[in-house]
This record gives C-alpha cells, structure tokens and sequence, in this order.
C-alpha cells in the first residue's frame, strides 16, 4: 500500500469554505484503491503552515504528499510545476502577517521543482473529466509558501517522500454573482483520485513528454 498524505488550506480572506480543504477530506474519506490516505488541514499563515506539514509528514511516513490550495478565478485543477523561495503577501495571512519580498527559507535555493510528474498527473485528471493544466506559478502567498515548503522538507528531512502542489478552482457556493469559473469539490475530488494513482505508480523522470508550456 503506498501512504499519501493530502492537505488542504483553511478557510483564508473571509471566504466560509476552502475548496482545498473539502476536497481533501473527501479523498482521505473514500481514497482509491491500493492507497492509504491521510489528510490535514493546514492554517493559512506563513511560517505556521509549513510546521504544520512538517508535523503530518512526521506523523503518517508518507510516500507521497499531494499539498492542495485555492485558486479562485482558475476554471480547472492545475498542478504546479515550481515553487520559488519568495513571500510576497497582497493580503494579509489569518495570523495578520503580510511578508513583502522575504525569503520562504532563508539561504535556501531559488525554487524546488515537482518531484511528481506533472504532466502525467495532468493528462489522469483529464482522462477522469476534471478540465486540468500544468501551472508554472504557484503565486507569492501561502500557496507557494507550502509548495517551496514542502520541496525543502523532502530535499533536506524526508528524502524517501515525493511531492507536489496542486491548486483547486472555487466551489460554487463562492461564486456568488455566476461569473466566474467554479468546481464542485466532489469533482475535484474524483480527479485528484486518479492523480493520486498516476503519480504513485510513476516517477517523475518517467514523466509524459507532451507540450504543457504557455507563452506568457
């Protein structure tokens, strides 16, 4: 059995819910086959998530860790390529703390990469119906926090661990006025299912060699 661990954020910006978080739970409440899945909710502050992601690695040995986060405004689950070692805060975190131009680890590389294989997790969400894309950006707040986060803990803590970020879209109860796009986390979950059996059976080396790129 391979053991996963899956995180979600909560709640952050005065938004009810996080889709990431709903997501999550349901993964870990009806995982797929041959998987063992433990979920976690982590807060929305800079420095604390991190340490919270620490203490879940610590405590369930996983061989996998999918990290999941909002991207309000994204029509589909996009899986993040990179992340990079800046914090650079528009909003506020829930603790108050808004970090402008500050390292995420401090004398730490510029950027881990996915040690998931992107492309591959991209083309199972896609096989399953979840409308997907590879994203080059995981922003500058906690989601890339946590991303940059957990790549430093797997090169210098849990080297038997692979890893990734994925971004979820909004759940339609955020969407107030219709306009924008929007997944329910019953879908989202449904993808991640098959995400999670891809990238369990293939190294990121074994990756698909398919054009995922953009222009800008």
């Amino acid at each position: 059995m391979t053991r996963v661990l899956i995180t979600g954020f909560a709640p952050f910006d005065g938004r009810r819910v996080n889709p990431s978080w709903q997501a999550a739970s349901l993964v870990a409440a009806e995982p797929p086959a041959g998987l063992t899945v433990t979920a976690a909710k982590l807060p929305c502050v800079f420095g604390g998530s991190i340490d919270a992601l620490g203490a879940a690695i610590h405590a369930s040995s996983p061989d996998l860790v999918l990290c999941l986060g909002q991207a309000g405004g994204r029509p589909g689950v996009t899986v993040e390529r990179v992340g990079i070692n800046v914090d650079d805060a528009r909003i506020p975190d829930n603790a108050g703390n808004q970090p402008v131009d500050e390292p995420v680890v401090p004398g730490g590389p510029a950027a881990y990469f996915s040690t998931l294989p992107v492309k591959a997790c991209v083309a199972a969400l896609r096989a399953a119906g979840v409308p997907a894309a590879v994203s080059n950006t995981a922003g500058t707040f906690v989601c890339n926090h946590v991303a940059y986060g957990l790549g430093h803990l797997i090169a210098t803590e849990f080297p038997h661990a692979r890893g990734g970020f994925v971004h979820v879209p909004w759940a339609p109860e955020q969407v107030t006025d219709g306009t924008a796009p929007a997944l329910e986390p019953t879908t989202v979950a449904h993808g991640l299912r098959a995400l999670l059996l891809t990238a369990a059976g293939t190294p990121a080396e074994h990756d698909l060699k398919v054009s995922e790129g953009t222009t800008h």
